[in-house]
């Protein structure tokens, strides 16, 4: 791995993380040297020179955090392409940058845009608009508008100790997938805010004007979006860099929805005779709740609630505490809870959960290879959730739809309407439960929420319904897809294929507040996006570039 270090000027430490071949991993702490202002370990002084060399024959991964921001150093890979691209994605991925978080990464978006002299300007929600000038000639073209969003979905696996709010993502090349080490990426949408800021820096392709503007908060309401003002953007044409097929365009999107229930119960003292037990789902693929809804891949929430609806029906059981799940916007990959029985019953128990295990594994054995099921003792609980609620809950969640709802009959294959079972949370004498639901259709997506919320209130439970986003409806005759389409198929000699996705993008609330847009999404290859699965395939990333630049450089004249 070759590494290219950034001076670094007027700070006096930045901190090397080592990844060894032969030892633990650890943080270094470095000052800079008096005579270059870099770091002691990558100095060109002829005292630090025999360090540095026999330390990096030592280790196999390099990154580094600056004690603030202002000043990143940079970590570059040779073989991966574009170069100015994935050094961009590098730099992202050591900004913290958690949805309703971003400032860091305004802060850092802000900076670049002001010392290249290019007109920068933040709104009051934290978005940002970098423009660019047009090259000679191209000035009577439309005003392009490159669009992405800032923040990430932070989820880890399990035992990966990781703060989204401090610690930069741990980049990993497998074979050709880019991944992070144990947690989500940030390739939603890291990587198209890092193309953006190359397509500014790169003096070499030619364009009409260009906007580029880089949102918060999407992955969590799109509340970054929504609250943007008229004005702000100022182009005709949008390109929203957030999609994760590469050869596919995207010309529609689904509205989206969250419902939230919760649950109200007593506590009542568990006998002293009774055997606890832990009862853990983990392992599962999750995904994303719009793009993977469709794959068939199991839900750690409704397979945990199926568990336990059935003891409780068939034993005197107990639940003192119950989780599952995090984001609203990902399939839920783990979900556990801790339960008691009578101590007679405790074999029967286990009997019945490895039946239960291996008829689950059995369903869902040519997608959830990795699926695990465990069941093990557990320390004593005081008390439980009383009966009543117990059962009520139980009920709901088992019996709330989860999954695809309906099917579009105007688009082959695209999934119309959904929901999904997000997670669920216990504490202080309350059960909270989000769902989402998803629907191309402003009608589907009402039934699918009201459906949702008749479950949870003839459960008993407290039930409210958000106010949603739109959705993006497709067109076909579209002059940038035209261009989209005719650029592909001039670069790589063959069709793009024309889509339209379930899951949410902003296109839906730019097109309320700016009716004129005309837009499309496209992207590079991205799997497993909202888990610690989420990786980028790397050879489509300069495909993708390709494209857009050939878009730029075609974009029609004004008028």
């Amino acid at each position: 791995m070759a590494i290219i270090i950034k001076e670094i000027r007027n700070k006096r430490t930045i901190f090397l993380f080592l990844r060894h071949k032969d030892k633990a991993d650890e943080w270094i702490k470095l000052t800079l040297c008096n005579e270059c202002c870099l770091s002691s370990f990558f100095c060109e002084c002829k005292d630090t020179q025999n360090k540095r060399i026999i330390l990096a024959s030592r280790v196999t991964f390099i990154f580094f955090k600056c004690t603030n921001y202002d000043y990143l150093t940079k970590m570059k890979t040779e073989n991966l392409k574009p170069t100015a691209l994935f050094g961009y994605f590098e730099e992202i991925c050591g900004i913290p940058r958690p949805s309703k978080h971003e400032e860091k990464m305004t802060a850092y978006l802000k900076a670049f845009g002001e010392s290249r002299g290019l007109p920068t300007k933040v709104d009051e929600a934290g978005n940002v608009v970098i423009s660019k000038p047009a090259t000679p000639g191209m000035e009577n073209h439309k005003t392009i508008i490159l669009q992405s969003h800032m923040d990430m979905v932070c989820e880890s696996n399990k035992g990966v100790d990781h703060d989204f709010m401090n610690d930069p993502i741990s980049l990993v090349v497998d074979g050709e997938w880019l991944k992070a080490n144990g947690t989500t990426l940030g390739a939603d949408n890291g990587i198209g805010v890092a193309a953006a800021l190359a397509v500014l820096t790169d003096e070499t392709i030619k364009h009409g004007p260009i906007e580029c503007v880089f949102t918060v908060d999407e992955e969590t309401g799109l509340t970054g979006a929504n609250a943007m003002q008229s004005g702000f953007m100022n182009g005709d044409i949008l390109l929203n860099l957030d999609s994760e097929d590469e050869g596919e365009i995207f010309i529609g999107c689904a509205g989206g929805v969250r419902t939230d229930a919760s649950f109200t119960y007593g506590e009542v003292a568990v006998p002293e005779d009774y055997f606890f037990f832990k009862v853990t789902v983990n392992n599962l693929l999750g995904g994303h709740s719009g793009d993977d809804i469709n794959k068939g891949h199991a839900n750690a929430n409704k397979v945990l609630a199926r568990f336990l609806l059935a003891t409780a029906e068939k034993y005197d059981m107990y639940l003192s505490y119950i989780e599952g799940g995090n984001k609203h916007n990902a399939i839920p990959r783990e979900a556990m809870a801790v339960c008691a029985v009578p101590k007679k019953d405790k074999e029967s128990v286990r009997v019945d959960f490895n039946v239960f295990a291996a008829e689950v594994e059995a369903e869902y054995a040519a997608i959830e290879t990795k699926a695990r099921f465990v069941l093990e003792s557990a320390d004593a609980q005081p008390v439980a959730m009383d009966k009543e609620v117990m059962m009520r809950l139980l009920r709901a969640l088992h019996g709330v739809f989860n999954g695809v709802f309906a099917m579009s009959n105007d688009v082959p294959g695209l999934v119309e309407t959904s929901s999904n079972l997000a997670s669920v949370r216990m504490a202080d004498g309350e059960v909270k439960i989000v769902l989402s639901q998803r629907s191309s259709a402003a009608s589907g997506k009402k039934d699918v929420a009201d459906t949702v919320r008749a479950v949870f209130e003839l459960a008993g439970a407290h039930v409210e319904v958000g106010e949603g986003y739109p959705g993006w409806k497709p067109n076909a005759k579209s002059e940038i897809l035209q261009i989209a389409i005719a650029t592909y198929k001039q670069l790589f000699g063959k069709e793009p294929k024309v889509k339209a996705i379930h899951a949410g993008l902003e296109c839906g609330l730019f097109l309320e507040k700016y009716p004129h847009l005309d837009m499309i999404s496209f992207g590079p290859t991205m799997r497993g996006v909202h888990s610690p699965d989420e990786r980028l395939l790397i050879a489509t990333v300069e495909l993708w570039w390709q494209h857009l630049v050939a878009v730029l450089e075609a974009a029609p004249v004004k008028g």
